[in-house]
């Protein structure tokens, strides 16, 4: 990708009743969606919610306090930077996306700093808060991995006092996979058209802020969708990939959701091998699944970005010469040796640091602050 990356304790899988919808779309109305992607091709892409919308939104919600505060969870750094493309920005400090498969639900900052959620669509509260609560890797205090971090990397801890709260998020390793399929050699703008056409074929909970959302379709539902539905759609060679990868999946023993799930289970190394197994699925984008759902946090997805990174601040000896194959394993080691069992949490954040909207930010902090050194 060329911005964001084509870049993981309790838990177990919640099945909770899914809420009122409508029946996905049949294969043969695949064709009729060609025009999400197709319009990426037009120097202004058309918006492709032109239609009003009916919003489940109510006027007033009542926002219930996740008691989290900024330093553990600050939205804009962890929603639009690369991990997940399925949520939507729906105010000016409010994302909106689905948990536990079938709960609607927005998260906003309220005034007091502590991140608020109501939940637009559900038939049982209490288990839609659990379903958040593992999403948000609640189970992990940022505070005090980051302080491990600080202390052992004074970069990280000059980054920290400007980018708090970046967490990284637990999803649906399904959901995860797919993303990250239609990230690879990728741009943010057709990922998040291409996971919002994938979306579109799951059953219908409800829109907010003129965004759609849907459940994420099943295994089963992304069997019916042919290479030939998702190239007309504009997914290119990507579309290969994905029937594969959904083939191989459904051919697991046990069924392709458990056998992801399971991966949660195993070392790395093992993951990293299970993963590349599937169509479309090369190290990077193992890595990416396995840090973003299995709860491997010591994953280190490496591109040229974190490449970069890698060669600045840790192995400053590779300066100047290019990444290859071989080199991917010493730039995930230097990360580990430097951060330890949650080196891919670090790296989100010195990632995140490199995004052009966060370093323009950083610089102008540093210039305004006495005695910045550049």
């Amino acid at each position: 990708m060329q911005s964001l990356r084509t870049l993981p304790i309790m838990k177990r899988p919640i099945t909770i009743p899914s809420a009122p919808s409508t029946p996905p779309p049949s294969p043969q109305t695949l064709h009729s969606k060609t025009t999400t992607l197709r319009s990426l091709s037009s120097k202004k892409p058309r918006n492709i919610l032109t239609n009003p919308i009916p919003t489940t939104e109510q006027e007033n919600p009542k926002w219930v306090p996740l008691n989290l505060s900024r330093s553990e969870l600050y939205l804009p750094l962890t929603f639009p930077t690369g991990q997940t493309f399925r949520w939507k920005q729906t105010g000016p400090t409010q994302y909106t996306g689905v948990v536990g498969r079938s709960h609607l639900v927005s998260l906003k900052h309220l005034d007091n700093g502590d991140v608020g959620y109501y939940f637009h669509s559900t038939k049982d509260t209490g288990d839609a808060r659990d379903a958040l609560l593992d999403f948000l890797n609640v189970g992990i205090s940022l505070t005090e991995v980051w302080e491990g971090f600080k202390a052992s990397d004074t970069r990280f801890a000059e980054l920290a006092t400007h980018l708090g709260g970046a967490r990284v998020l637990r999803q649906d390793p399904l959901e995860c996979l797919i993303q990250f399929i239609c990230s690879s050699n990728n741009n943010i703008k057709r990922i998040t058209m291409m996971v919002d056409f994938v979306s579109s074929l799951g059953n219908y909970l409800g829109a907010v802020g003129g965004f759609k959302f849907y459940e994420f379709p099943s295994l089963e539902r992304l069997a019916m969708v042919s290479e030939q539905d998702l190239r007309a759609a504009g997914f290119g060679y990507r579309a290969k990939y994905i029937v594969g990868t959904v083939e191989a999946l459904k051919s697991k023993l046990g069924g392709g959701t458990e056998w992801l799930a399971a991966l949660r289970k195993v070392d790395l190394p093992e993951t990293i091998v299970s993963l590349c197994s599937l169509p479309g699925v090369g190290p990077k984008v193992a890595a990416c699944i396995a840090l973003f759902s299995l709860d491997q946090h010591h994953a280190i997805p490496v591109d040229t970005h974190v490449w970069k990174i890698a060669t600045r601040y840790l192995l400053p000896e590779l300066a100047g010469t290019s990444l290859t194959p071989k080199l991917h394993n010493r730039v995930a080691d230097a990360f580990v040796k430097t951060y330890g069992k949650y080196a891919g949490w670090a790296q989100t954040l010195l990632f995140i640091a490199e995004l052009p909207s966060q370093k323009a930010l950083l610089n102008s902090t540093e210039e305004k602050a006495p005695n910045s050194k550049k």
